[in-house]
């Protein structure tokens, strides 16, 4: 795969996952989703680490000479993990919607 489509499907799928885990998110502050009593607090720390890990991986590959895809890749990387986790994590929540009758 080419490396810079690699990277276009990396952006894709974090910004995908996003939205999703974003719903999720909003949908247990309302109450309609099973979610943990420090989300909140999860969803802004995670945040700082992903960006953090992410500046030194980029910046060690760029001083290591590396190219553009290559720096953007290694920032983008814990972010993809985040998002990705946090949509396997979150979709164990079930929505708290009644159940239908004759089920």
């Amino acid at each position: 795969m080419l490396p810079v489509f690699k990277l276009w499907m990396t952006s894709a799928a974090i910004l995908m996952e996003a939205q999703a885990v974003i719903a999720m998110r909003i949908w247990g502050m309302a109450g309609a989703w099973h979610v943990s009593p420090t989300e909140n607090t999860r969803m802004v720390t995670e945040k700082m680490r992903a960006a953090q890990k992410g500046a030194i991986d980029a910046g060690m590959a760029a001083m290591r000479g590396g190219d553009a895809v290559t720096v953007i890749s290694k920032a983008a990387a814990p972010v993809r993990r985040a998002t990705r986790g946090n949509v396997t994590r979150l979709q164990k929540g079930n929505p708290l919607l009644p159940a239908k009758k004759g089920r």
